[in-house]
C-alpha cells in the first residue's frame, strides 16, 4: 500500500491557501470569531462518547451568526484536517509524524482521464455525477460547516428518521478529530445549494461519536450522529423529512452514496452521487466497505442509501463516506453499521 505521501505533498499548496492567520478586525459582513465555552463532554452508554455544543438561545444565535456567506464560500474540506494540523506542526518547528501505510483523509485530486460529470438522471452504476432525479434525497442531504482548531471546514450529512426528529448522520471526523479536538459552530444546511439554503441551518446541540473513534481515531468507527436544534419552522425531519437507518444488514447491498464534493472536477455547490456495490477492505485494515466512487473532499460524512428508490429519493443508510486510500483513489469507504453504529444512534434519537 502507498505511503501517506499525498499528504506531504500538500503542505506548500496549503500554506499557499490558508494564508497567514487573520489579524485585526474581521472581514465586512463576519461576526466575530469567538471561541465557544469550555466543551461539556460525557460519558455515555458503553462505547459512546457525548459531547454538548450550542445549548442555549444565545449560542445557537452565535453559531448562525458566526456563517455568513463569505465565511461558508471559504470553509476547506474537513478531509484537510490532517495537513492544515501538520502545517501548524511545521509552524512550531515540530517534526511532523513519518508517512505510514494508512488511509487518508485527503482524497488525491482527478486521475488520468476524470473529466466533470454532467447532470443526468439516476443510475444504477457511476463512479460520480450530479443528482438531477430530485426526491426526498435533495432535502434530507446537506452541507455541514464546522470549525475545528481555529479553522472554518465543511462536510456532507444526512437527515435520518428518530424520535426526536432532530438526528444528522455523518462522519466521525467531521464532529471530532480522532483523539483530539471537538468541532466547533457545527452547522447543517440540509438541501443545499449553490449557496442556498431553502431550509434554514440546524446547530448543533448535542453530537456523539463511538468510544473507539473519540479515543483512537479507528477509521472502522468513523462515524457520528449529531443531535440539532429545532429551527423557527420546527424540528428537522419536520422541516426537510429523513432517511430510514439499518444497521447490521448484509454487506455488498448495492448502495447509492451522496455529497458535495469541493475538489477538483466538482465545486461543493450542488449533490454529487456515485452508485454501486460495496465490497470489503482489500488491505484488511478496516472492516469498511469500499464503493468505486470518484467524489473528492468536502463529500465526507455524505450517506450510503440501500434499498434506494430514485424515484422517491427515499433509501435506508447503511454507511457513509469516510475515506480513500492513497494507493486507490477511485475507491471511497465507508464504516459498516453494526452493533456500535445503533447504540450510538438509539442514544442520539433520546437526546
Amino acid at each position: 500500500m502507498t505511503p501517506i505521501l499525498p499528504l506531504v505533498a500538500a503542505l506548500p499548496l496549503l500554506a499557499g491557501l490558508l494564508g497567514a492567520p487573520p489579524r485585526g478586525p474581521a472581514a465586512p459582513g463576519d461576526a466575530p470569531a469567538r471561541h465557544a465555552s469550555a466543551p461539556v463532554t460525557r460519558p455515555g452508554p458503553a462505547g459512546v462518547v457525548a459531547h454538548a455544543a450550542a445549548r442555549t438561545r444565545s449560542e445557537r444565535r452565535r453559531v448562525l451568526g458566526y456563517w455568513t456567506h463569505r465565511r461558508m464560500a471559504r470553509a476547506l474540506p474537513a478531509d484537510l484536517l490532517g495537513p492544515v494540523s501538520a502545517l501548524g506542526a511545521l509552524a512550531s518547528g515540530a517534526v511532523p509524524p513519518p508517512a505510514s501505510a494508512t488511509p487518508v483523509r485527503l482524497p488525491a485530486p482527478p486521475w488520468p482521464g476524470a473529466a466533470r460529470r454532467r447532470a443526468s438522471g439516476a443510475r444504477v452504476g457511476t463512479t460520480g455525477a450530479r443528482w438531477a432525479a430530485g426526491g426526498a434525497v435533495t432535502r434530507t442531504v446537506g452541507r455541514v460547516f464546522l470549525t475545528m482548531r481555529g479553522v472554518d471546514f465543511v462536510c456532507s450529512a444526512g437527515a435520518v428518521r428518530s424520535r426526536n426528529r432532530d438526528v444528522v448522520v455523518t462522519a466521525g471526523h467531521c464532529a471530532k478529530d480522532g483523539a483530539g479536538a471537538w468541532a466547533e459552530n457545527w452547522t447543517f444546511v440540509p438541501g443545499y445549494d449553490a449557496g442556498r439554503r431553502p431550509y434554514g441551518a440546524f446547530t448543533a446541540r448535542r453530537v456523539l461519536v463511538p468510544e473507539r473513534w473519540s479515543r483512537r481515531g479507528d477509521d472502522s468507527h468513523d462515524l457520528a450522529m449529531v443531535v440539532v436544534n429545532p429551527s423557527a419552522h420546527g424540528h428537522l425531519t419536520e422541516v426537510v423529512g429523513g432517511q430510514d437507518i439499518g444497521f447490521n444488514r448484509p454487506r455488498g447491498l448495492r448502495a447509492y452514496g451522496f455529497g458535495f464534493p469541493a475538489d477538483p472536477p466538482y465545486d461543493g455547490e450542488h449533490l454529487v452521487y456515485c452508485a454501486g456495490a460495496p465490497h470489503g477492505d482489500p488491505h484488511d485494515q478496516t472492516s469498511d466497505q469500499g464503493m468505486r466512487c470518484d467524489l473528492t473532499a468536502g463529500s465526507s460524512g455524505g450517506p450510503w442509501l440501500s434499498a434506494f428508490d430514485p424515484a422517491t429519493g427515499q433509501g435506508v443508510i447503511t454507511s457513509v463516506s469516510s475515506f480513500k486510500y492513497s494507493d486507490d483513489p477511485g475507491t471511497m469507504y465507508g464504516p459498516y453499521f453494526g452493533e456500535e453504529a445503533r447504540r450510538l444512534f438509539e442514544t442520539a434519537e433520546r437526546a
